[in-house]
């Protein structure tokens, strides 16, 4: 499961799709969104796999958590310094990633501490990767790790 918390940017939405419609992944959007899921950008960003992606929209951060066992959650931040390969991914885990522009709340970093990972860069001068980028590259770890 490939979480996206208040997406802004429509073709990163887009590469999401098609990164979870690529590995049968679902695609869980938690509201609000930054756009209109018929943004042109979007679809285009999907092109023509929308149709092979499973989406759940959540209305809200809190109702998925609620809904969701918490051994399952795995958030990602730049805030942290546990690294991604330290994580033990399970089927049916969460990867949950925040805003484009903002990353995930400072609450959550504080509440799921434990459970926040990021992916070290070492040139400092670089804020973080692009987050399609990241997703694609936690995701193709847990899929290492489970094979």
């Amino acid at each position: 499961n490939i979480v996206l918390v208040e997406p802004e940017i429509p073709p990163y939405t887009g590469s999401f799709a098609r990164l979870c419609g690529a590995n049968n992944r679902t695609l869980h959007l938690v509201h609000p969104l930054g756009f209109s899921t018929e943004d042109k950008h979007l679809k285009m960003a999907g092109l023509d796999y929308w149709q092979h992606v499973e989406v759940v929209h959540w209305n809200n951060l809190e109702q998925l958590l609620d809904s969701v066992d918490e051994y399952c959650l795995k958030f990602f931040t730049t805030k942290t310094t546990r690294a991604y390969t330290d994580a033990v991914y399970r089927p049916g885990d969460f990867l949950i990633f925040g805003k484009e522009t903002k990353g995930l709340p400072k609450e959550v970093r504080s509440n799921y501490q434990e459970l926040c990972y990021t992916l070290p860069m070492e040139n400092e001068n670089i804020r973080s990767l692009n987050l399609a980028m990241t997703a694609g590259i936690v995701l193709y770890e847990a899929l290492r790790q489970q094979s």
